[in-house]
């Protein structure tokens, strides 16, 4: 494994190819999980950080104005700054925290003008389509389990049997760390019985009143550089993703993260996510729909979704073929509203962040702790 400076490997792997990515034709067509090359993201140094103040607000949405065409019209940054962009901080349960200087090593085997425009305070695109999942047989069983809530007021998703994904501003402003994060929690929906009733399949006369929320809370959290501003504060929603760890097992299914193919790969060319839209408090609230547009680091799409749907996995169902079975993982993570100029009109979309191979290798670690267990995306 060998370290290669410059701008040529940033480039190398920007143009990390899927194994057999052709999509395929005929009526027995499957769409199919890619193979990719991935690079390696490896900790090179770490020091230690003054307490942050947690003084924050909490927002339940970001907003930017550089769409997709600003997005491919920004030059490619160089490889000393994506290594900075993937540099990272970890915020500890007792209020420390430190920053960790990355390296980026293959295996030898546009962004933020402001439009000025108001936005809407709706992210709901005509009819509302999204679906409020009732009902423990659905809350408590996959996919829908995955999804859990954060105490700041956003939405996570289960991607290892401690570590849940969510958005970077969910805990972080840019700037400092929200309220509340430093006693950050998890919210697990449970149903409350009547009766004292325990389990679902007692016997006794036990009858599910309602779901509650049953918490656990957080060990630490992890947050890239190219979020936090000053480092990075003209990439817009590129990096707004953080992990963080729970204090113990949650002991649910989770689901794994992967690679974001092209979106003319996806099934449909469409997208899932569930999250706890605060305008239906106490709902998981289900929706998909089409991708619109895609660049390197962001899908565009018009889901219908509300304030606190933000740090939803966005998820797909395709074929894993080495297993010949179906598989749904995380790919991106709802990030938030973007207006955007399209042919001098104003067009508004919600926007995810992709799972690029460099992002994938980074959280990847972070799960795993050996970039040995990161190699398949």
């Amino acid at each position: 494994m060998a370290g290669i400076p410059g701008l040529f490997l940033f480039l190398l792997l920007l143009l990390i190819c899927a194994v057999g990515q052709g999509r395929p034709y005929g009526a027995h067509w499957k769409p199919t999980w890619p193979t990719y090359r991935l690079p390696v993201v490896l900790p090179q140094s770490t020091l230690s950080l003054a307490k942050p103040d947690f003084e924050a607000e909490a927002k339940l949405e970001v907003s930017s104005s550089c769409g997709p065409q600003c997005h491919k019209g920004t030059p490619l940054p160089t490889y000393e700054e994506v290594k900075q962009y993937l540099s990272y901080e970890t915020l500890y349960a007792n209020g420390s925290r430190t920053e960790t200087q990355v390296g980026i090593y293959v295996l030898s085997s546009g962004r933020g003008e402001s439009s000025g425009k108001s936005r809407r305070k709706r992210q709901i695109y005509g009819y509302d389509s999204r679906f409020s999942i009732f009902g423990k047989d659905f809350l408590l069983n996959y996919p829908f389990s995955t999804s859990v809530k954060l105490s700041t007021g956003c939405t996570g998703t289960l991607v290892a049997e401690k570590h849940v994904l969510t958005a970077a501003h969910c805990i972080h402003d840019g700037k400092t760390y929200v309220k509340g994060t430093q006693k950050l929690r998890v919210g697990f929906l449970k149903p409350k019985f009547k009766d004292g009733g325990r389990r679902a399949n007692d016997s006794s006369s036990a009858v599910p009143e309602k779901m509650k929320f049953q918490w656990i809370r957080v060990k630490r959290t992890h947050v890239p550089k190219g979020w936090i501003k000053g480092n990075a504060n003209d990439i817009g929603m590129d990096y707004d993703y953080a992990l963080l760890e729970l204090k113990k097992p949650h002991k649910r299914k989770f689901m794994k993260i992967g690679v974001s193919p092209p979106s003319k790969q996806l099934p449909g060319g469409r997208i899932h996510f569930s999250g706890y839209d605060n305008d239906r408090p106490g709902n998981l609230v289900y929706r998909f729909c089409d991708v619109k547009d895609e660049t390197y680091d962001l899908l565009y799409q018009q889901c219908d979704a509300q304030p606190g749907a933000s740090g939803s996995g966005v998820y797909v169902r395709m074929w894993k073929r080495q297993q010949q079975k179906w598989e749904r993982k995380i790919i991106g993570i709802f990030s938030g509203h973007q207006w955007v100029d399209v042919n001098g009109s104003p067009q508004d979309f919600n926007v995810a962040v992709r799972i690029t191979p460099l992002k994938y290798a980074q959280i990847c670690y972070w799960i795993k702790g050996n970039y040995l267990d990161c190699r398949e995306g």
